[in-house]
């Protein structure tokens, strides 16, 4: 939602409260892993700084630029664990060529 420049604050606001109360209804599933532990905290940080705040579309822009950079360092470090796995792959293909 914050890629999209076309969302306005009140859509964005409704739009992630909707998602959050999706979330609070599954059943929380202990996964030990820092991306999603970041991932955890990162929504809850969020949530909380949109309680406290009135969002308007003016706060939203100003709120994208930081988030934007959050969600970036959270997508490379989900990545870095497939890169880990797909570098371990090509090891064991390669093993018999000597």
């Amino acid at each position: 939602m914050f890629r999209d420049k076309n969302v306005s604050a009140i859509s964005f606001t409704k739009k992630f409260q909707e998602l959050i109360e999706k979330l609070e209804q599954k059943v929380e599933i202990h996964l030990d892993s820092e991306y999603h532990n970041e991932l955890k905290s990162y929504i809850y940080n969020l949530k909380s700084t949109l309680d406290l705040q009135d969002i308007n579309d003016k706060v939203l822009d100003e709120m994208r630029e930081v988030h934007m950079s959050s969600l970036n360092r959270l997508q490379k470090l989900k990545n870095r664990t497939s890169y880990k796995k797909d570098k371990h792959k090509l090891k064991t293909q390669n093993q018999d060529w000597g």
